[in-house]
């Protein structure tokens, strides 16, 4: 066993933890090699994975446009087996058609039955493991059946490789005599949020001699927080749009916590070993025991209850009646 490819083309906060599988293959087989295939955004944080021996852009070879090359894209990296952790129907359909010998997946997409030989049968909908743990079901086929508990799982994440330089702007405003905190109150749609308001009464809890204050997005968002971030002007820092992913994961490493709903950014400083508090609905499956940020400082917050009504929306009453003094003194324990 060579070259191993586990292909996830989807968010920042799926790769993140996807990664532990490179961490727990390297464990069991030390030589192997393994090919990420993920999306270009992703990249920075692919690459800072010591796990991971080399990256490969699917946003470059699905833009290939003779069908052939993009299969001998797949068939030049000579893989013994590619793992589907996120099953796409190309990705899996050029896999069987490159020759890779073991092509790992789910059943519960009907085109794993057409060009995948090892299928692993769960439902991540209804089950009760993390997502990490889900991820690491699919080393099945090769005889790794280790149950890992959530607590163990950060031993895998492998983020060694961060640069640790940061452009003077940026570095000098981290202070190293405050508690340098990101708030990072938008998800690109991906969770149910917890509020603008409630992230400004939050700001307002927080001691101003302590806690040194940093909002952070992509510059769409912050056009969108624009009357937020003008009120809180004189507490907080606007970061929004002012930096690249792989700045963001410096900067995440060097400051000393970040406050979001499920995110990416939330998952990236709780695998960093920072102060991650996460805020979540009760619903199944984007609770807590599913998307819980898994690291040696992170927590989160999650009403106590069984609730239905955002199950087709993302405006969440559950997640905003979580109180922001309690996520305060999640900051300040």
């Amino acid at each position: 066993m060579n070259n191993i490819i586990l292909s996830r083309t989807d968010s920042l906060g799926d790769v993140i933890l996807t990664l532990p599988l490179a961490g727990v293959l390297k464990k069991y087989f030390p030589d192997c090699r393994i090919i990420f295939l993920g999306k270009t955004y992703t990249r920075p944080l692919i690459e800072s994975c010591e796990y991971v021996d080399q990256f490969i852009d699917w946003d470059e070879i699905s833009g290939i446009k003779h069908p052939e090359a993009r299969i001998e894209a797949l068939r030049v990296l000579n893989a013994d087996i590619i793992f589907h952790v996120f099953p796409v129907k190309e990705i899996c359909s050029l896999a069987k058609k490159a020759g890779i010998p073991v092509r790992i997946s789910t059943s519960h997409r009907w085109f794993s039955w057409l060009y995948c030989n090892k299928l692993i049968h769960f439902s991540r909908k209804k089950s009760d493991l993390h997502e990490a743990q889900l991820n690491l079901k699919l080393l099945e086929p090769l005889g790794i059946t280790e149950e890992i508990p959530t607590s163990a799982i950060p031993g895998f994440y492998g983020l060694t490789r961060i640069d640790d330089q940061l452009s003077p702007p940026i570095s000098r405003l981290i202070l190293p005599d405050r508690f340098n905190l990101i708030l990072h109150p938008k998800s690109k749609g991906s969770a149910r949020e917890w509020g603008l308001d409630n992230f400004s009464h939050l700001i307002n809890l927080l001691p101003a001699e302590k806690f040194r204050i940093f909002i952070t997005g992509t510059k769409e968002e912050g056009e969108k927080m624009e009357e937020f971030l003008s009120v809180n002007k004189d507490r907080i820092i606007d970061l929004t749009g002012k930096m690249t992913l792989s700045e963001f994961l410096v900067f995440i490493h060097k400051c000393d916590g970040l406050v979001a709903a499920s995110t990416g950014p939330l998952h990236i400083a709780a695998a960093l070993g920072r102060r991650a508090v996460g805020i979540y609905a009760p619903m199944r499956p984007i609770f807590p025991k599913r998307w819980a940020p898994l690291g040696s400082h992170a927590d989160w917050l999650v009403l106590e209850k069984s609730c239905e009504k955002c199950r087709h929306s993302n405006n969440c009453e559950c997640i905003r009646n979580i109180l922001p003094a309690e996520v305060a003194k999640k900051l300040m324990k």
